[in-house]
């Protein structure tokens, strides 16, 4: 007699357990399976195309912005400002594009590929000559290059790599760039460029300053003078195609405080000139 009591009170437990279910179920409001966490439904992952040059310096304030925003996850694609530029032209998912020059944004913009509200120029940078850390290369003054000869020297491709722009700048207004053209080996990115020099494949390369330090492979020899090239401005905003514009302000905003700021001045950016 017990046992048919029991036996009926499980099945009445069960039928009833399964008319709960059901009827959550209509409502979309069913548990997580033993009690998950659905937080991993509630992040929003954004994307973000960065220029090389940022990519130790964003990967440094990575844990920063994670702390103070768990609600954002972040997805980083570095390469160069140019080859980034194409691909969001061609569609690719990007939520915030963070160029190394003007001239990618500018493309964007006049392409209606930006929110034009969200961009802003963050830091700045400069341009440095540099050689292997062993090289017995005597060179103060970039206007030296006319009288040493050189067999290797490594830059950044100048149609798509903005270091690679700045330098043809550089070299075109000293008049030497006819004359070092023979000898330049071309990188996909700044961060390729500065390896040709540190593993000793160029004597001599122009790369950006924050990725010189980053190396104790290469010494600077001089830094590109004043007025050689256009000013080295990172420009960044969110692109027009995002799914995700709250998210992507939100990193912006947050890479424009202080303790971003702080960071990018460690890794040796500098702030923006009042004058641009």
């Amino acid at each position: 007699m017990a046992l048919r009591k029991h036996y009926q009170f499980s099945i009445a437990f069960l039928v009833g357990l399964i008319v709960a279910c059901l009827w959550s179920i209509e409502r979309g409001s069913v548990p997580s399976p033993l009690g998950a966490d659905s937080a991993s439904a509630r992040t929003t992952t954004i994307t973000v195309s960065a220029a090389a040059s940022l990519q130790n310096t964003l990967e440094a304030i990575a844990p920063q912005f994670r702390a103070a925003h768990a609600d954002i996850a972040v997805d980083y694609n570095f390469g160069s400002s140019g080859a980034l530029q194409r691909q969001i032209e061609q569609g690719a998912p990007a939520d915030v594009f963070f160029s190394a020059a003007t001239k990618q944004m500018d493309a964007l913009a006049a392409k209606e590929l930006i929110l034009t509200d969200s961009r802003q120029s963050l830091v700045s940078n400069s341009l440095v000559l540099i050689a292997p850390t062993a090289s017995p290369l005597d060179i103060t003054d970039i206007s030296q290059l006319r009288d040493i000869e050189i067999r290797h020297f490594a830059v950044g491709e100048f149609r798509s790599v903005p270091a690679g722009q700045y330098a043809e700048q550089v070299f075109d207004r000293m008049g030497l760039l006819e004359l070092l053209r023979p000898t330049f080996v071309f990188g996909n990115n700044v961060r390729s460029t500065l390896a040709a020099v540190a593993s000793g494949n160029a004597e001599l390369g122009m790369v950006y300053a924050t990725d010189a330090a980053l190396s104790d492979r290469v010494q600077v020899l001089a830094t590109a003078p004043a007025g050689s090239h256009k000013p080295i401005v990172y420009p960044i905003a969110t692109t027009h195609s995002s799914p995700h514009p709250d998210a992507a302000q939100t990193f912006i905003d947050f890479l424009t405080a202080d303790t971003a700021r702080e960071i990018f001045a460690d890794f040796g950016f500098g702030p923006i000139p009042p004058s641009l």
